[in-house]
């Protein structure tokens, strides 16, 4: 084989040689070498991946591999041409399957779908009747809390009743006066009633409240009776229950002023009691001492009184 030689010059590029031929610039082979030998493979980014995966199984650089490069080119795409259809084979197998899987349930969707369409026409009238019982519902319901409401104020409860409504004996607590300040407010509230449409139910309410207020105040003043009957030259002094009872009978003035007959009779009742006692029996263990035992002295028989 000829040597060939490449030379640069300064003014020139580069020349190719031959001791036997002349120097051709328009020879083929000159162009290509020269187009070689131009080439910078540092910016030739596509050359330098393909050096790259050639280097990855050219690993020896004999005469025989580098006549058979281009078949183990040509084998190793065929190579992997294959391995890249076998996996897209296996691809398109598995995308046929989930196809199928999704037309299955695409099937079984509009079955479904079929059958809630058939369900729904079927039950359409149901539909309506449970909508309108519901609404019926709801209306009942708001009806029920206005008359709740309605019964919470202008009724007494079961327990205020009892109270108002005890054994003639029972004794007077503070829930009695209590159930009783409301049938008060009631009576009173009821009034509005009569200035509405509901003027039946405001007379109705208006009597049975009067009729408690009635039964309560007369049970009052017979407790009210028993309680000054019962006051002694020991207990004379009256409770804060017959207070506020005396208080609450202010309101029927024939009973309050009967009570006030009774504790002043209960009263000098007692007083004179205990004025006898001091006369004739003296104080408690005979100290101090009886008061007629003082006749004799006008200063001794006043001074116990006084004091």
């Amino acid at each position: 084989m000829a040597e060939i030689k490449v030379e640069t010059s300064a003014d020139s590029p580069a020349v190719l040689h031959s001791p036997h031929a002349s120097t051709q610039p328009n020879n083929p082979l000159s162009r290509k070498l020269n187009k070689i030998l131009e080439t910078r493979l540092d910016n030739d980014k596509e050359m330098l991946e393909a050096l790259k995966s050639l280097s990855v199984f050219f690993t020896e650089n004999s005469l025989r591999t580098r006549r058979n490069l281009r078949g183990d080119i040509e084998r190793r795409s065929l190579s992997i041409n294959e391995e890249f259809a076998r996996l897209f084979k296996e691809v398109k197998e598995e995308l046929e399957g989930v196809h199928e899987d999704v037309q299955d349930m695409s099937t079984c969707c509009d079955e479904m779908t079929n059958r809630l369409k058939a369900a729904k026409d079927q039950t359409q009238d149901l539909i309506v009747k449970t909508n309108k019982l519901q609404g019926e519902n709801h209306r009942l319901e708001l009806r029920a809390q206005v008359a709740q409401a309605f019964l919470d104020k202008f009724q007494l409860s079961n327990e205020e009743l009892s109270t108002l409504r005890g054994p003639r004996d029972a004794p007077i607590t503070e829930n009695f006066f209590k159930a009783l300040s409301r049938v008060k407010h009631i009576h009173e509230d009821v009034k509005i009633l009569l200035r509405t449409n509901q003027q039946t139910a405001g007379l109705e309410i208006m009597e049975q409240m009067a009729v408690l207020q009635e039964t309560s105040y007369e049970q009052l003043y017979r407790w009210a009776q028993n309680e000054c009957r019962g006051l002694t030259q020991e207990t004379c002094d009256i409770s804060p229950v017959l207070t506020q009872a005396m208080e609450a009978l202010q309101d029927r003035s024939v009973l309050y002023k009967y009570t006030l007959d009774e504790f002043g009779t209960a009263r000098r009742c007692a007083v004179v009691r205990g004025f006898i006692d001091a006369l004739t029996r003296g104080g408690h263990g005979g100290t101090p001492r009886p008061i007629e035992m003082h006749s004799h002295d006008p200063y001794e028989v006043m001074r116990p009184i006084v004091l």
